[in-house]
Protein backbone atom coordinates (compact mmCIF):
# COMPACT_ATOMS: atom_id res chain seq x y z
CA UNK A 1 0.00 0.00 0.00
CA UNK A 2 1.00 3.61 -0.61
CA UNK A 3 2.42 5.58 2.58
CA UNK A 4 0.75 8.76 2.89
CA UNK A 5 2.29 9.93 6.06
CA UNK A 6 6.49 9.17 5.75
CA UNK A 7 7.29 10.56 8.99
CA UNK A 8 4.51 8.27 10.83
CA UNK A 9 4.00 5.62 8.87
CA UNK A 10 7.68 4.88 7.75
CA UNK A 11 10.69 6.99 9.74
CA UNK A 12 8.92 7.00 13.71
CA UNK A 13 7.81 2.84 13.12
CA UNK A 14 11.92 2.05 12.61
CA UNK A 15 13.47 4.67 14.35
CA UNK A 16 13.14 2.26 17.57
CA UNK A 17 13.99 -1.23 15.65
CA UNK A 18 16.97 -2.53 13.73
CA UNK A 19 16.65 -2.16 10.17
CA UNK A 20 18.02 -3.74 7.39
CA UNK A 21 18.81 -1.80 3.94
CA UNK A 22 18.51 -3.23 0.48
CA UNK A 23 20.13 -0.66 -1.79
CA UNK A 24 20.31 -1.33 -5.97
CA UNK A 25 23.56 -0.54 -7.51
CA UNK A 26 22.76 2.89 -9.01
CA UNK A 27 23.86 6.56 -7.98
CA UNK A 28 20.27 7.44 -7.41
CA UNK A 29 19.57 4.65 -4.90
CA UNK A 30 23.13 5.31 -3.44
CA UNK A 31 22.66 9.24 -2.97
CA UNK A 32 19.12 8.14 -1.34
CA UNK A 33 21.21 5.96 0.86
CA UNK A 34 22.83 8.94 1.84
CA UNK A 35 20.45 10.32 2.76
CA UNK A 36 18.67 8.15 4.93
CA UNK A 37 22.02 7.06 6.54
CA UNK A 38 22.62 10.16 7.60
CA UNK A 39 18.70 10.56 8.98
CA UNK A 40 19.56 7.59 11.10
CA UNK A 41 23.06 8.34 12.83
CA UNK A 42 20.99 11.54 13.38
CA UNK A 43 18.80 9.66 15.95
CA UNK A 44 20.72 6.78 16.84
CA UNK A 45 18.91 4.28 14.61
CA UNK A 46 20.59 0.55 14.57
CA UNK A 47 20.66 -0.71 10.35
CA UNK A 48 22.84 -2.73 8.53
CA UNK A 49 23.22 -1.75 4.78
CA UNK A 50 23.28 -4.87 2.30
CA UNK A 51 24.25 -3.69 -1.85
CA UNK A 52 22.49 -5.66 -4.32
CA UNK A 53 22.60 -5.45 -8.13
CA UNK A 54 19.88 -7.77 -9.03
CA UNK A 55 17.35 -10.61 -7.78
CA UNK A 56 19.53 -13.00 -6.78
CA UNK A 57 21.36 -10.93 -4.72
CA UNK A 58 18.24 -9.67 -2.98
CA UNK A 59 17.17 -12.67 -2.53
CA UNK A 60 20.31 -14.35 -1.31
CA UNK A 61 20.68 -11.61 1.23
CA UNK A 62 17.07 -12.20 2.39
CA UNK A 63 17.32 -15.54 2.95
CA UNK A 64 20.36 -14.26 4.92
CA UNK A 65 19.08 -11.84 7.34
CA UNK A 66 15.71 -12.63 7.31
CA UNK A 67 15.98 -14.16 10.66
CA UNK A 68 17.74 -10.96 12.27
CA UNK A 69 15.30 -8.50 11.12
CA UNK A 70 11.56 -7.63 10.84
CA UNK A 71 11.68 -3.95 9.16
CA UNK A 72 13.87 -3.80 5.77
CA UNK A 73 13.71 -0.93 3.65
CA UNK A 74 14.44 -1.64 -0.25
CA UNK A 75 15.90 1.38 -2.04
CA UNK A 76 15.44 1.40 -5.89
CA UNK A 77 14.43 -2.12 -6.36
CA UNK A 78 11.35 -4.32 -5.32
CA UNK A 79 8.48 -2.05 -6.41
CA UNK A 80 7.66 -3.44 -10.03
CA UNK A 81 7.45 -7.00 -9.16
CA UNK A 82 5.26 -9.14 -6.52
CA UNK A 83 7.81 -8.46 -3.80
CA UNK A 84 6.17 -11.38 -1.72
CA UNK A 85 5.77 -13.93 -4.27
CA UNK A 86 9.98 -13.37 -4.49
CA UNK A 87 11.25 -13.50 -1.30
CA UNK A 88 8.45 -15.54 0.37
CA UNK A 89 8.86 -13.95 3.93
CA UNK A 90 7.18 -14.65 7.44
CA UNK A 91 3.86 -12.88 7.76
CA UNK A 92 5.61 -10.46 10.63
CA UNK A 93 8.24 -8.94 7.59
CA UNK A 94 7.41 -5.65 6.69
CA UNK A 95 8.95 -3.96 3.53
CA UNK A 96 9.08 -0.07 3.15
CA UNK A 97 9.80 0.50 -0.46
CA UNK A 98 10.88 3.27 -2.27
CA UNK A 99 11.95 2.65 -5.82
CA UNK A 100 11.51 4.92 -9.04
CA UNK A 101 10.65 1.93 -11.10
CA UNK A 102 7.26 2.00 -12.86
CA UNK A 103 4.70 0.68 -13.50
CA UNK A 104 4.51 -0.40 -9.57
CA UNK A 105 2.84 -3.92 -8.97
CA UNK A 106 -0.21 -4.44 -8.48
CA UNK A 107 -0.02 -6.79 -5.61
CA UNK A 108 2.35 -4.53 -3.76
CA UNK A 109 -0.42 -1.84 -3.80
CA UNK A 110 -3.45 -3.58 -2.38
CA UNK A 111 -1.04 -5.46 0.46
CA UNK A 112 -2.04 -3.56 3.40
CA UNK A 113 -0.24 -5.52 6.00
CA UNK A 114 3.54 -6.21 4.46
CA UNK A 115 4.42 -3.87 1.70
CA UNK A 116 4.74 0.01 2.54
CA UNK A 117 5.35 1.90 -0.50
CA UNK A 118 7.52 4.75 0.34
CA UNK A 119 6.39 6.40 -3.23
CA UNK A 120 4.89 9.88 -4.48
CA UNK A 121 1.57 9.70 -5.43
CA UNK A 122 1.39 12.75 -7.27
CA UNK A 123 3.33 10.77 -10.18
CA UNK A 124 1.61 9.34 -13.01
CA UNK A 125 0.94 5.78 -11.45
CA UNK A 126 -2.75 4.92 -13.19
CA UNK A 127 -2.49 2.44 -10.95
CA UNK A 128 -5.70 -0.51 -12.05
CA UNK A 129 -9.25 -0.05 -9.85
CA UNK A 130 -8.92 -3.16 -6.83
CA UNK A 131 -12.23 -4.22 -8.26
CA UNK A 132 -11.08 -4.66 -11.85
CA UNK A 133 -7.90 -7.22 -11.13
CA UNK A 134 -9.25 -8.62 -7.76
CA UNK A 135 -11.69 -10.86 -7.06
CA UNK A 136 -13.15 -13.01 -4.01
CA UNK A 137 -13.96 -16.77 -5.27
CA UNK A 138 -17.25 -17.50 -5.00
CA UNK A 139 -17.66 -20.77 -3.59
CA UNK A 140 -19.90 -23.16 -6.00
CA UNK A 141 -23.87 -23.36 -4.99
CA UNK A 142 -24.61 -26.31 -3.55
CA UNK A 143 -27.04 -28.35 -5.27
CA UNK A 144 -30.83 -27.98 -3.90
CA UNK A 145 -30.73 -31.99 -2.13
CA UNK A 146 -33.98 -33.97 -2.48
CA UNK A 147 -34.21 -34.27 1.24
CA UNK A 148 -35.63 -30.29 0.72
CA UNK A 149 -37.71 -30.80 -1.67
CA UNK A 150 -39.50 -34.07 -0.96
CA UNK A 151 -43.26 -32.76 -1.54
CA UNK A 152 -41.91 -31.43 -4.63
CA UNK A 153 -44.02 -32.42 -7.90
CA UNK A 154 -41.35 -33.35 -10.41
CA UNK A 155 -41.64 -30.49 -12.55
CA UNK A 156 -41.27 -27.79 -9.96
CA UNK A 157 -37.53 -29.56 -9.83
CA UNK A 158 -36.97 -29.54 -13.11
CA UNK A 159 -37.78 -26.01 -13.47
CA UNK A 160 -35.83 -25.29 -10.66
CA UNK A 161 -32.66 -27.14 -11.70
CA UNK A 162 -32.53 -25.54 -15.35
CA UNK A 163 -32.90 -22.17 -13.78
CA UNK A 164 -30.04 -23.27 -11.32
CA UNK A 165 -28.04 -24.82 -14.83
CA UNK A 166 -28.70 -21.23 -16.34
CA UNK A 167 -27.69 -19.39 -13.38
CA UNK A 168 -24.28 -21.18 -13.10
CA UNK A 169 -23.39 -20.70 -16.90
CA UNK A 170 -24.17 -17.24 -16.71
CA UNK A 171 -21.70 -16.94 -13.80
CA UNK A 172 -18.98 -18.72 -15.90
CA UNK A 173 -19.55 -16.49 -18.99
CA UNK A 174 -19.47 -13.57 -16.71
CA UNK A 175 -16.14 -14.87 -15.39
CA UNK A 176 -14.61 -15.63 -18.03
CA UNK A 177 -14.96 -12.06 -19.21
CA UNK A 178 -13.75 -10.05 -16.07
CA UNK A 179 -10.65 -12.31 -16.88
CA UNK A 180 -10.69 -11.49 -20.06
CA UNK A 181 -10.99 -7.91 -19.21
CA UNK A 182 -8.54 -7.60 -16.28
CA UNK A 183 -5.74 -9.40 -18.69
CA UNK A 184 -6.28 -6.48 -21.14
CA UNK A 185 -6.07 -3.79 -18.26
CA UNK A 186 -3.09 -5.69 -16.56
CA UNK A 187 -1.52 -5.34 -19.71
CA UNK A 188 -1.90 -2.63 -20.62
CA UNK A 189 -1.03 -0.76 -17.63
CA UNK A 190 2.22 -3.14 -17.11
CA UNK A 191 3.73 -3.10 -20.99
CA UNK A 192 6.02 0.12 -20.67
CA UNK A 193 8.81 0.46 -17.74
CA UNK A 194 9.31 4.25 -17.05
CA UNK A 195 10.47 5.77 -14.29
CA UNK A 196 9.14 8.14 -11.15
CA UNK A 197 10.73 10.70 -8.73
CA UNK A 198 14.09 9.80 -7.53
CA UNK A 199 14.68 8.39 -4.68
CA UNK A 200 17.15 10.89 -2.97
CA UNK A 201 14.83 13.27 -3.36
CA UNK A 202 12.09 11.16 -1.70
CA UNK A 203 14.07 10.76 1.02
CA UNK A 204 15.10 14.47 0.80
CA UNK A 205 11.59 15.34 0.94
CA UNK A 206 11.13 12.94 4.45
CA UNK A 207 14.52 15.28 5.90
CA UNK A 208 12.41 18.23 5.18
CA UNK A 209 9.53 17.34 7.06
CA UNK A 210 11.17 16.32 9.82
CA UNK A 211 13.13 19.79 9.47
CA UNK A 212 16.71 17.67 9.24
CA UNK A 213 17.71 18.28 6.00
CA UNK A 214 21.51 19.37 5.83
CA UNK A 215 22.84 21.05 2.82
CA UNK A 216 24.68 17.68 2.08
CA UNK A 217 21.57 16.26 1.56
CA UNK A 218 20.59 18.57 -0.74
CA UNK A 219 23.48 17.97 -2.78
CA UNK A 220 22.92 14.11 -2.45
CA UNK A 221 19.01 14.83 -3.79
CA UNK A 222 20.22 16.91 -6.73
CA UNK A 223 23.08 13.98 -7.44
CA UNK A 224 20.27 11.76 -7.42
CA UNK A 225 17.78 13.45 -9.97
CA UNK A 226 20.67 14.40 -12.46
CA UNK A 227 21.50 10.66 -12.35
CA UNK A 228 17.91 10.11 -13.74
CA UNK A 229 18.63 13.00 -16.73
CA UNK A 230 22.02 11.51 -17.47
CA UNK A 231 20.40 8.02 -17.52
CA UNK A 232 17.70 9.82 -20.20
CA UNK A 233 14.78 7.80 -17.25
CA UNK A 234 12.71 10.34 -17.01
CA UNK A 235 11.56 13.05 -19.79
CA UNK A 236 12.69 17.23 -19.84
CA UNK A 237 9.66 18.18 -18.85
CA UNK A 238 9.66 16.16 -15.38
CA UNK A 239 13.64 16.78 -15.16
CA UNK A 240 12.88 20.59 -15.36
CA UNK A 241 9.83 20.51 -12.85
CA UNK A 242 11.79 18.66 -10.27
CA UNK A 243 14.83 21.17 -10.69
CA UNK A 244 12.35 23.74 -10.10
CA UNK A 245 11.25 21.62 -6.58
CA UNK A 246 15.07 21.96 -5.94
CA UNK A 247 15.94 25.23 -6.60
CA UNK A 248 13.35 26.50 -3.93
CA UNK A 249 15.35 24.44 -1.28
CA UNK A 250 18.95 25.64 -2.48
CA UNK A 251 17.36 29.06 -2.50
CA UNK A 252 16.38 28.71 1.35
CA UNK A 253 19.90 26.83 2.07
CA UNK A 254 21.11 30.26 0.80
CA UNK A 255 23.15 28.42 -2.16
CA UNK A 256 23.18 29.39 -6.37
CA UNK A 257 21.50 27.55 -8.68
CA UNK A 258 23.67 27.69 -12.44
CA UNK A 259 23.27 26.50 -15.80
CA UNK A 260 25.59 24.10 -17.34
CA UNK A 261 26.88 23.24 -21.12
CA UNK A 262 26.80 19.81 -22.53
CA UNK A 263 29.81 20.51 -23.64
CA UNK A 264 31.35 21.57 -20.37
CA UNK A 265 32.74 19.25 -17.87
CA UNK A 266 34.65 19.41 -14.46
CA UNK A 267 36.65 23.00 -14.61
CA UNK A 268 39.97 20.50 -14.46
CA UNK A 269 39.21 19.35 -17.53
CA UNK A 270 40.31 20.36 -21.33
CA UNK A 271 37.48 21.75 -23.60
CA UNK A 272 38.88 19.70 -26.24
CA UNK A 273 38.42 16.75 -24.47
CA UNK A 274 34.56 17.58 -23.61
CA UNK A 275 33.64 18.79 -26.55
CA UNK A 276 34.90 15.47 -28.50
CA UNK A 277 34.06 13.24 -26.04
CA UNK A 278 30.43 14.40 -24.18
CA UNK A 279 27.58 12.56 -26.17
CA UNK A 280 25.53 15.46 -27.28
CA UNK A 281 28.60 17.56 -28.96
CA UNK A 282 29.71 14.31 -30.50
CA UNK A 283 26.77 13.49 -32.18
CA UNK A 284 26.05 16.80 -33.30
CA UNK A 285 29.10 17.41 -34.67
CA UNK A 286 29.39 13.84 -36.06
CA UNK A 287 32.95 13.40 -34.82
CA UNK A 288 33.39 10.10 -36.00
CA UNK A 289 34.45 11.74 -39.38
CA UNK A 290 36.50 13.83 -40.69
CA UNK A 291 33.94 15.86 -41.88
CA UNK A 292 32.87 16.20 -38.34
CA UNK A 293 36.42 16.78 -36.86
CA UNK A 294 36.48 19.76 -39.82
CA UNK A 295 33.08 20.89 -38.23
CA UNK A 296 34.28 20.96 -35.21
CA UNK A 297 37.61 23.49 -35.82
CA UNK A 298 35.46 25.55 -37.59
CA UNK A 299 33.18 25.80 -34.75
CA UNK A 300 36.24 26.62 -32.31
CA UNK A 301 37.61 29.30 -34.64
CA UNK A 302 33.83 30.82 -34.28
CA UNK A 303 34.17 30.52 -30.66
CA UNK A 304 37.43 32.65 -30.92
CA UNK A 305 39.28 29.94 -29.31
CA UNK A 306 42.55 29.41 -29.97
CA UNK A 307 43.61 25.67 -30.28
CA UNK A 308 46.52 25.71 -27.51
CA UNK A 309 44.30 27.66 -25.31
CA UNK A 310 41.09 25.10 -26.32
CA UNK A 311 44.22 22.06 -25.27
CA UNK A 312 45.25 23.51 -21.81
CA UNK A 313 43.26 22.64 -18.47
CA UNK A 314 40.28 25.36 -17.87
CA UNK A 315 42.35 27.02 -15.41
CA UNK A 316 45.23 27.73 -17.52
CA UNK A 317 43.32 29.21 -19.79
CA UNK A 318 43.65 33.35 -20.18
CA UNK A 319 41.34 35.06 -18.17
CA UNK A 320 40.17 37.40 -20.98
CA UNK A 321 38.54 34.17 -22.52
CA UNK A 322 37.01 32.13 -19.70
CA UNK A 323 35.08 35.05 -18.28
CA UNK A 324 33.08 35.27 -21.53
CA UNK A 325 33.00 31.47 -22.75
CA UNK A 326 29.97 30.34 -22.06
CA UNK A 327 28.36 33.45 -23.84
CA UNK A 328 30.26 33.01 -26.82
CA UNK A 329 29.34 28.74 -26.88
CA UNK A 330 26.10 29.90 -26.75
CA UNK A 331 26.11 32.33 -29.60
CA UNK A 332 27.87 30.17 -31.66
CA UNK A 333 26.24 26.57 -30.85
CA UNK A 334 22.72 28.22 -32.41
CA UNK A 335 24.76 28.88 -35.26
CA UNK A 336 25.55 25.09 -36.00
CA UNK A 337 21.61 24.34 -34.36
CA UNK A 338 22.59 23.51 -31.38
CA UNK A 339 20.29 25.08 -30.11
CA UNK A 340 19.75 23.43 -26.34
CA UNK A 341 22.87 23.32 -25.81
CA UNK A 342 22.31 24.67 -22.23
CA UNK A 343 20.74 22.74 -19.05
CA UNK A 344 19.79 23.49 -16.37
CA UNK A 345 21.87 21.74 -13.26
CA UNK A 346 23.57 22.52 -9.74
CA UNK A 347 27.43 22.62 -8.99
CA UNK A 348 28.23 22.21 -5.22
CA UNK A 349 31.71 23.90 -3.91
CA UNK A 350 34.14 21.96 -1.45
CA UNK A 351 36.45 24.80 -0.14
CA UNK A 352 37.68 27.42 -2.38
CA UNK A 353 39.66 24.70 -4.62
CA UNK A 354 36.97 21.99 -5.52
CA UNK A 355 34.11 22.77 -7.70
CA UNK A 356 31.78 20.31 -9.48
CA UNK A 357 29.28 19.98 -11.26
CA UNK A 358 26.29 17.39 -10.71
CA UNK A 359 26.60 15.46 -13.91
CA UNK A 360 30.26 15.00 -13.11
CA UNK A 361 29.74 13.76 -9.74
CA UNK A 362 26.99 11.55 -11.84
CA UNK A 363 29.72 9.96 -14.05
CA UNK A 364 32.07 9.76 -11.53
CA UNK A 365 30.47 7.65 -9.17
CA UNK A 366 28.84 5.05 -11.69
CA UNK A 367 32.46 4.78 -13.12
CA UNK A 368 33.19 3.82 -9.48
CA UNK A 369 30.34 1.46 -9.03
CA UNK A 370 31.07 -0.47 -12.13
CA UNK A 371 34.83 0.11 -12.41
CA UNK A 372 36.20 -3.54 -13.38
CA UNK A 373 39.44 -2.84 -11.22
CA UNK A 374 37.98 -2.83 -7.56
CA UNK A 375 37.12 -6.35 -7.61
CA UNK A 376 34.20 -7.51 -5.79
CA UNK A 377 31.24 -5.41 -6.35
CA UNK A 378 30.56 -4.93 -2.95
CA UNK A 379 34.17 -3.52 -2.95
CA UNK A 380 32.93 -1.26 -5.71
CA UNK A 381 30.06 -0.09 -4.07
CA UNK A 382 31.71 0.88 -0.99
CA UNK A 383 33.84 3.32 -3.05
CA UNK A 384 30.78 4.51 -4.58
CA UNK A 385 29.32 5.52 -1.63
CA UNK A 386 32.55 6.89 -0.02
CA UNK A 387 32.95 9.37 -3.22
CA UNK A 388 29.98 11.03 -2.46
CA UNK A 389 30.99 12.05 1.28
CA UNK A 390 33.02 15.76 1.27
CA UNK A 391 36.21 13.85 3.18
CA UNK A 392 36.65 11.37 0.30
CA UNK A 393 37.45 13.85 -2.25
CA UNK A 394 40.56 11.25 -3.57
CA UNK A 395 37.80 8.78 -4.16
CA UNK A 396 36.12 11.64 -6.05
CA UNK A 397 38.37 12.08 -8.61
CA UNK A 398 39.50 8.93 -8.78
CA UNK A 399 36.13 8.43 -9.96
CA UNK A 400 36.26 11.60 -12.49
CA UNK A 401 39.64 9.62 -14.13
CA UNK A 402 37.73 6.76 -14.38
CA UNK A 403 34.67 8.34 -16.00
CA UNK A 404 37.09 10.83 -18.50
CA UNK A 405 38.68 6.66 -19.84
CA UNK A 406 34.18 5.19 -20.00
CA UNK A 407 33.95 8.62 -21.88
CA UNK A 408 36.99 8.35 -24.20
CA UNK A 409 36.20 4.64 -24.57
CA UNK A 410 32.26 5.26 -25.44
CA UNK A 411 33.27 7.30 -28.19
CA UNK A 412 35.42 5.31 -29.88
CA UNK A 413 32.87 2.44 -29.94
CA UNK A 414 30.37 4.72 -31.20
CA UNK A 415 32.87 5.57 -33.80
CA UNK A 416 33.82 2.13 -34.76
CA UNK A 417 29.96 0.44 -35.00
CA UNK A 418 29.24 3.53 -37.42
CA UNK A 419 32.02 3.71 -39.83
CA UNK A 420 31.57 -0.30 -39.86
CA UNK A 421 27.95 -0.19 -40.27
CA UNK A 422 26.98 -2.54 -36.95
CA UNK A 423 23.58 -0.65 -36.67
CA UNK A 424 21.34 -2.44 -38.56
CA UNK A 425 17.76 -2.02 -39.01
CA UNK A 426 15.73 -5.60 -38.27
CA UNK A 427 12.38 -3.97 -39.04
CA UNK A 428 10.83 -2.72 -36.13
CA UNK A 429 14.05 -2.22 -34.12
CA UNK A 430 17.66 -1.30 -34.68
CA UNK A 431 20.06 -3.95 -33.66
CA UNK A 432 24.06 -3.48 -32.71
CA UNK A 433 25.96 -6.30 -31.56
CA UNK A 434 29.41 -6.10 -29.68
CA UNK A 435 32.16 -8.45 -30.42
CA UNK A 436 33.92 -9.76 -27.68
CA UNK A 437 37.39 -8.39 -29.18
CA UNK A 438 35.88 -5.04 -29.03
CA UNK A 439 38.70 -2.21 -27.19
CA UNK A 440 37.55 -1.08 -23.78
CA UNK A 441 34.77 -3.80 -23.79
CA UNK A 442 35.38 -4.23 -20.34
CA UNK A 443 34.39 -1.13 -19.27
CA UNK A 444 30.87 -1.80 -20.44
CA UNK A 445 30.38 -5.49 -18.80
CA UNK A 446 27.92 -3.69 -16.14
CA UNK A 447 23.85 -2.74 -16.95
CA UNK A 448 24.25 1.13 -16.49
CA UNK A 449 27.47 1.45 -18.36
CA UNK A 450 25.96 -0.67 -21.09
CA UNK A 451 22.70 1.28 -21.05
CA UNK A 452 24.31 4.14 -21.35
CA UNK A 453 26.58 3.55 -24.26
CA UNK A 454 23.45 2.03 -25.79
CA UNK A 455 21.53 5.10 -25.70
CA UNK A 456 24.91 7.21 -27.02
CA UNK A 457 24.91 5.18 -29.93
CA UNK A 458 21.25 5.41 -30.58
CA UNK A 459 21.64 9.53 -30.41
CA UNK A 460 24.89 9.43 -32.64
CA UNK A 461 22.97 6.90 -35.14
CA UNK A 462 19.88 9.53 -35.00
CA UNK A 463 21.72 12.20 -36.17
CA UNK A 464 23.77 10.18 -39.06
CA UNK A 465 21.27 8.86 -40.69
CA UNK A 466 19.34 10.23 -43.43
CA UNK A 467 16.38 7.62 -43.17
CA UNK A 468 13.81 9.23 -41.44
CA UNK A 469 12.31 5.16 -40.67
CA UNK A 470 15.16 4.76 -38.68
CA UNK A 471 15.15 7.64 -37.00
CA UNK A 472 12.37 6.96 -35.47
CA UNK A 473 12.81 2.91 -34.17
CA UNK A 474 14.56 1.85 -31.03
CA UNK A 475 17.77 0.07 -30.48
CA UNK A 476 18.34 -3.67 -29.38
CA UNK A 477 21.99 -3.87 -27.93
CA UNK A 478 24.07 -7.53 -27.74
CA UNK A 479 27.64 -7.16 -25.23
CA UNK A 480 29.90 -10.47 -24.32
CA UNK A 481 29.17 -11.19 -20.81
CA UNK A 482 31.04 -14.60 -20.22
CA UNK A 483 33.41 -16.27 -22.72
CA UNK A 484 33.34 -18.80 -20.10
CA UNK A 485 29.27 -20.01 -19.65
CA UNK A 486 28.83 -18.50 -23.69
CA UNK A 487 26.58 -15.17 -22.42
CA UNK A 488 25.58 -11.88 -24.13
CA UNK A 489 23.55 -8.86 -22.15
CA UNK A 490 20.88 -7.70 -24.05
CA UNK A 491 19.81 -3.96 -24.12
CA UNK A 492 16.96 -2.26 -25.23
CA UNK A 493 16.76 0.96 -25.67
CA UNK A 494 13.37 3.24 -26.20
CA UNK A 495 13.26 5.68 -29.56
CA UNK A 496 14.98 8.51 -29.76
CA UNK A 497 13.20 11.80 -30.44
CA UNK A 498 11.94 14.83 -29.15
CA UNK A 499 8.83 13.53 -27.65
CA UNK A 500 9.49 10.87 -25.89
CA UNK A 501 7.87 9.45 -22.64
CA UNK A 502 11.02 7.70 -21.87
CA UNK A 503 8.88 4.41 -21.33
CA UNK A 504 10.52 1.05 -22.52
CA UNK A 505 8.63 -1.61 -23.86
CA UNK A 506 11.61 -3.97 -24.44
CA UNK A 507 11.01 -5.59 -20.45
CA UNK A 508 7.82 -7.03 -21.42
CA UNK A 509 8.99 -8.02 -24.77
CA UNK A 510 12.25 -9.65 -23.96
CA UNK A 511 10.14 -11.80 -21.49
CA UNK A 512 7.91 -13.45 -24.21
CA UNK A 513 10.48 -13.90 -26.54
CA UNK A 514 11.93 -15.89 -24.65
CA UNK A 515 9.16 -17.87 -23.18
CA UNK A 516 7.91 -18.23 -26.90
CA UNK A 517 11.60 -19.79 -27.92
CA UNK A 518 12.67 -21.69 -24.57
CA UNK A 519 15.95 -19.13 -24.72
CA UNK A 520 18.14 -19.45 -21.74
CA UNK A 521 17.30 -16.14 -20.40
CA UNK A 522 17.71 -15.05 -17.05
CA UNK A 523 15.82 -11.66 -15.83
CA UNK A 524 18.37 -10.87 -12.82
CA UNK A 525 18.41 -6.94 -13.53
CA UNK A 526 15.80 -4.46 -10.88
CA UNK A 527 15.99 -2.71 -15.07
CA UNK A 528 13.65 -5.45 -16.59
CA UNK A 529 15.14 -3.84 -20.22
CA UNK A 530 18.31 -6.12 -19.33
CA UNK A 531 18.47 -9.63 -20.05
CA UNK A 532 21.03 -11.74 -19.52
CA UNK A 533 21.07 -14.62 -22.59
CA UNK A 534 22.82 -17.61 -23.94
CA UNK A 535 24.66 -16.55 -27.09
CA UNK A 536 23.40 -19.80 -28.69
CA UNK A 537 20.14 -18.89 -28.79
CA UNK A 538 20.44 -15.10 -29.54
CA UNK A 539 19.46 -15.95 -33.38
CA UNK A 540 15.99 -17.28 -32.62
CA UNK A 541 15.51 -14.61 -29.61
CA UNK A 542 15.97 -11.87 -32.38
CA UNK A 543 13.74 -13.67 -34.90
CA UNK A 544 10.68 -14.16 -31.87
CA UNK A 545 11.38 -10.23 -31.37
CA UNK A 546 10.79 -8.84 -34.61
CA UNK A 547 7.57 -11.45 -34.92
CA UNK A 548 6.69 -9.96 -31.54
CA UNK A 549 6.75 -6.49 -32.40
CA UNK A 550 6.12 -6.11 -36.19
Amino acid sequence: MFVSDFRKEFYEVVQSQRVLLFVASDVDALCACKILQALFQCDHVQYTLVPVSGWQELETAFLEHKEQFRYFVLINCGANVDLLDILQPDEEAVFFVCDTHRPVNVVNVYNDTQIKLLIKQDDDLEVPAYEDIFRDEEEDEEHSGNESDEGSEPSEKRTRLEEEIAERTLKRRQRREWEARRRDILFDYEQYEYHGTSAAMVMFDLAWLMSKDLSDMLWWAIVGLTDQWVQDKITQVKYVTDVGVLQRHVSRHGHRHEDEEHALSVDCARISFDLCNTCYTAARFKLWSLHGQKRLQEFLADVGLPLKQVKQKFQSMDVSLKENLREMIEESANKFGMKDMRVQTFSVHFGFKHKFLASDVVFATMSLMESPEDGSGTDSFTQALDSLSRGNLDKLYRGLELAKQQLRATQQIIASCLCTNLVVSQGPFLYCSLTEGTPDMVLFSKPASLSLLSRHLLKSFVCSTKNRRCKLLPLVMAAPLSVEQGTVTMVGIPPETDSSDRKNFFGRAFEKAAEGTNSRALHNHFDLSVMELKAEDRSKFLDALVTLLS
